[in-house]
């Protein structure tokens, strides 16, 4: 982060208005994080602790609570490509984060009504008993209703929030200060989501948190809103999807052509930036999706426009398409890096629920905070990669650490932080199964090495992947590059709940109560999935050219995170 990057350093967008005010720059940044703080801890008020409140206010089973969750959060994690391809292509990122916000508290309306009115809930299991009632169709109906509403109000805020805050910056280097202020809002949030809110929810009352996260939404909208004024409006110019989708389609229409090597075969008109052909010519690479830039007769009016968008692209189109391609092999490692984090975010909170959670004779750990470790292990080592490791690694090799390197190392402590959980589990299975009751039961606290683990890695890999696909995106791509993440985290969310299943399936490791189970067994499962993705992810890198070579290291006025 910039020293004093949040005061006023001149640079904002000017435009022309009736109020001949200035617009864009750091002004806007206090209505942009106070939105994201807002909308941050409202979600935290569903999400957060959704396993528990499915299992204790609609008798789920603990490991179909897991899945439910692990769904969810793929959910909220896919939504964000959605709004950002709808804010891109029709109407605006203003637009889609105010709509959404409103979905956002429409679903906080819903569960609050599900803890409050009786009949939108099933009774409680007898104390003692396994006979529970069970949940009636209408009551799953305004269930899941609610968690698609919160859902889709999360997926259109989240990103696209960060998207638009991104625009109201024309330098780089403002930008990227913009997102370090931008993620730390977000992780401060959470962590209010992750213990106030959820401790409320777990001591008070479930319509108290809910409460809470409502009128935090409704905060939140109204300091976006509030800032208008000051915004730049970024008008939406069709989304870069369907160009690609052009180069898909016009090279398999045109895949018997012969390849042209004259680049006065190709069409270039509408790529913004090139004067000179020779400098465009298509790359040798991947050369059959040459021919969807390549002129025939009837593609290319005599004006030099394009007369058939789905026989003829342009070249930039082509080549933005060969970047992505290039990219999907190191995009996809970063899934099944993903995944096991699935995994362990809902067996913590399952294992937390049979272990001691007290602090002292007053105070007892909701199940669901000791996820706040990752948060509070990843802000810390953030600050300390930006401000002391990136630094000391400048003043060793002469150049910042490239985002490949970052996710590596970012592999590494993944495969740890797995191999951690196999351990603290294997000894807590030990106690469980050899202790009737509560007499001698493992403390909470165990759990924290394998959870800051996680934290440490993905302070590495998370920064690393947006580091790496803002920088070698292409231009038309910049705002989708920043939801990839989430759409990396949206996959990786589904994959977990299908490998719980097959686990379930094929093997008693996991029972409805994990006690009885071999859950260390699915940690050492996870390290495997790991290790091999490590190796893959090796050769991907070994492989990978970088597009854009400036700022990945060398350039002592680069941000460490590109």
């Amino acid at each position: 982060m910039e020293h004093g990057s949040l005061s006023h350093n001149g640079e904002s967008h000017i435009i022309s208005s009736d109020l001949g005010g200035r617009r864009g720059g750091w002004i806007t940044f206090p209505f942009i994080a106070g939105a994201v703080a807002g909308l941050t801890i409202a979600a935290g008020a569903w999400l957060s602790n959704l396993i528990v409140f499915l299992i204790q206010e609609f008798n789920v089973n603990s490991i179909d609570a897991a899945q439910i969750s692990n769904i969810a959060n793929g959910c909220s994690s896919f939504f964000p490509v959605i709004g950002a391809i709808i804010a891109d292509s029709f109407f605006g990122s203003f637009s889609v984060i105010t709509v959404s916000s409103c979905i956002s508290l429409l679903g906080l309306v819903l569960f609050t009504s599900t803890v409050t009115l009786d009949s939108l809930k099933p009774q409680p299991c007898v104390s003692g008993s396994e006979l529970c009632e069970p949940t009636s169709n209408i009551q799953y109906a305004i269930l899941y209703t609610a968690l698609a509403l919160a859902s889709i109000g999360l997926g259109g805020t989240r990103f696209t929030l960060a998207t638009m805050g991104a625009n109201q910056f024309d330098k780089p280097k403002s930008q990227a200060s913009f997102f370090n202020w931008y993620f730390f809002s977000i992780y401060t949030a959470s962590v209010v989501g992750l213990t106030v809110i959820v401790y409320v929810e777990d001591n008070v009352g479930w319509k108290w948190g809910f409460g809470i996260g409502g009128i935090a939404n409704i905060i939140g909208l109204a300091i976006f809103v509030s800032g208008t004024r000051f915004y730049c409006f970024d008008k939406p110019k069709g989304s870069p999807f369907v160009g690609l989708a052009r180069v898909v389609v016009a090279s398999a229409r045109k895949r018997n052509l012969q390849i042209s090597s004259e680049s006065k075969d190709y069409c270039y008109h509408g790529d913004q930036g090139m004067t000179d052909m020779a400098v465009a010519t298509p790359s040798k690479s991947i050369r059959f999706l040459n021919r969807a830039a390549q002129n025939v007769e009837g593609d290319v009016k005599p004006d030099g426009s394009i007369a058939k968008p789905w026989r003829v692209c342009t070249v930039q189109q082509v080549e933005d398409f060969k970047t992505l391609i290039r990219i999907m092999p190191l995009w996809s490692t970063s899934i099944f890096l993903a995944t096991p984090i699935g995994v362990t975010s809902s067996l913590a909170i399952l294992q937390a629920l049979n272990m001691d959670r007290h602090l002292g004779p007053h105070f007892k750990i909701p199940a669901s905070s000791v996820v706040v470790i990752v948060l509070t292990s990843n802000s810390i080592s953030l600050s300390v990669i930006d401000r002391f490791l990136c630094p000391a690694w400048q003043k060793l090799t002469g150049r910042f650490p490239t985002p490949l390197q970052r996710i590596g190392l970012g592999h590494v402590l993944n495969v740890l932080g797995m191999a951690a959980a196999a351990l603290v589990e294997s000894k807590r299975l030990n106690i469980a199964q050899h202790h009737s009751g509560d007499n001698a039961p493992m403390s909470v606290l165990w759990l924290f090495p394998q959870l800051v683990f996680v934290g440490i890695g993905e302070a590495f890999h998370f920064p690393g992947q947006i580091s790496l696909y803002y920088q070698e995106f292409p231009v038309s791509l910049k705002s989708t590059s920043t939801a990839m993440i989430s759409l990396v985290v949206g996959i990786a969310f589904y994959l977990s709940t299908g490998l719980i299943d097959l686990v379930q399936r094929f093997t008693s490791w996991l029972p409805d109560n994990i006690d009885n189970g071999k859950a260390d067994n699915v940690y050492w499962m996870l390290v495997v999935i790991g290790v091999v993705n490590f190796g893959y992810y090796l050769v991907c890198a070994k492989l990978y050219k970088y597009q854009n070579v400036k700022g990945t290291g060398g350039n002592p006025d680069s941000d460490c995170d590109k």
